[in-house]
């Protein structure tokens, strides 16, 4: 069995912790990330050279550090970058056209890299396989509340595995899930299985272009791709759906109030480190920081170096309201936290002003950052770590602890850790202008214009 894992998606309802750049999914609140926690699954039911992966090119490079901190490897061909995002029907057919390629025959798992689920799911998974040589199968969860942030799925005729789908239904107000529930509906989990023939035989049919966009040898050329959901634009249409409910945990981790409600509360159904004093039922995420709840009840509080988020837990799911209205601003604190990753390491924004702004830089052994300029802005580089080799306008000198050098704006200029050990670099830059847009890149090792 092949797997794919999606990792594509953003998160907006968890901000602050999310961000476009580095989203819920590769977030390590403890120890492995989601991602990691799902490419881990993935290696129960298929060896890491049947695993793909699809992300998008802002993503890819996070993607591929994670896996690598695992342990194993991915090649370019199992690590899709998406140019952008189109939904999930056209990450799941690039993955698909892939897996055909090298199988014909193939089944493949598909797992959303943000999900939490129960190790029980890995055998009900498996033995659904033969009900997908002609069916395309969806896992269903057994709710446990009338939720009103899931699709729903209505099982019908039942199979010697499983079940027809009668009906899919998108997410309901508080009264109609009341209903789903009492008439046994299923929580739609995401997760499908998926065999190559079944999955393109009704691509064919109900989605012609998109099927003629991934024909096997073609390069799908995204600019003109419809963006749609497989739920949309397959599942909803196509009369050959079969659900298998998991018995299993499972949750999406969509909101603070999933979050919430998949950790370890105290006496007072508090979580998080903080003092409560007649505080209940809080979730707290605030670290090094001393936080202090006093008779408040059901507050979610997150906090990090540059935002703060304080709300209701009934109104967890408005966060991504905020988030919007923070882009109708093009506020970068929706993008970027202060650490940014990069393909070759990562930098932390120390202090910034209008005319001033200080990073710590990290690059890891053997790595280098594009060759580049900048027109508005200078830079001061001071090594605290490591030994830094600086290239400044064609010319290459060793920079060891404590020493340091300067570039001019317009000067084109490059940094690489020649050492074992990270190379750590205090970078003052000085200029009119200092945001991220201002670099001329003439050659990069990970392929960015």
């Amino acid at each position: 069995m092949k797997s794919i894992v999606l990792a594509g998606g953003v998160g907006t309802r968890l901000w602050p912790l999310s961000r476009e750049y580095y989203p819920k999914q590769f977030i390590q609140l403890d120890g492995n990330s989601l991602f990691q926690k799902t490419y881990e699954r993935a290696s129960l039911l298929s060896n890491p050279d049947e695993i793909f992966v699809v992300t998008n090119k802002i993503h890819q490079y996070l993607a591929r550090n994670q896996i690598e901190e695992l342990g194993y490897t991915i090649s370019d061909d199992h690590l899709l970058a998406e140019p952008e995002g189109k939904n999930t029907l056209p990450a799941i057919a690039w993955a698909m056209q892939r897996i055909r390629s090298v199988s014909p025959s193939a089944t493949a798992v598909v797992f959303p890299s943000d999900h939490l689920l129960g190790e029980a799911a890995i055998d009900q998974i498996r033995a659904a396989e033969p009900l997908s040589a002609k069916k395309i199968v969806t896992f269903g969860i057994k709710p446990d509340s009338p939720h009103t942030g899931y699709g729903y799925i209505k099982p019908g005729r039942l199979l010697p595995y499983g079940a027809v789908v009668d009906e899919f239904r998108e997410k309901p107000d508080e009264k109609t899930a009341e209903e789903y529930v009492r008439k046994g509906y299923l929580w739609n989990s995401g997760i499908f299985l998926l065999s190559t023939g079944c999955f393109f035989g009704e691509l064919k049919k109900y989605r012609p272009e998109l099927f003629d966009a991934f024909r096997e040898g073609n390069v799908p050329d995204y600019t003109n791709l419809e963006s749609i959901s497989i739920d949309y634009g397959l599942l909803e249409q196509s009369k050959k759906v079969a659900v298998v409910t998991l018995e299993t945990e499972w949750s999406d981790l969509g909101t603070f109030t999933a979050l919430y409600d998949t950790g370890e509360p105290d006496s007072e159904g508090n979580i998080g480190r903080a003092e409560y004093f007649s505080a209940i039922n809080n979730f707290v995420h605030a670290p090094g920081k001393h936080v202090g709840l006093i008779g408040v009840h059901d507050l979610i509080v997150v906090d990090t170096p540059d935002a703060l988020l304080v709300c209701d837990r009934k109104h967890s799911e408005r966060v991504k309201q905020l988030v919007i209205r923070y882009n109708e601003r093009n506020d970068p604190v929706t993008k970027f936290h202060r650490q940014v990753h990069r393909p070759w390491g990562s930098y932390t924004i120390l202090e910034e002003t209008g005319i001033y702004k200080i990073k710590r830089v990290s690059v890891k052994p053997g790595q280098k950052l594009s060759l580049q300029l900048h027109h508005h802005r200078s830079e001061h580089w001071v090594v605290v770590r490591g030994t830094a080799e600086v290239e400044l306008n064609g010319e290459s000198k060793l920079l060891r602890q404590g020493e340091s050098t300067f570039v001019r704006s317009g000067m084109r200029h490059r940094l690489k850790n020649p050492g074992v050990i990270p190379l750590e670099v205090i970078e003052v830059q000085l200029g009119e202008y200092l945001e991220e847009d201002d670099i001329i890149r003439f050659d990069d090792d990970y392929g960015r214009e």
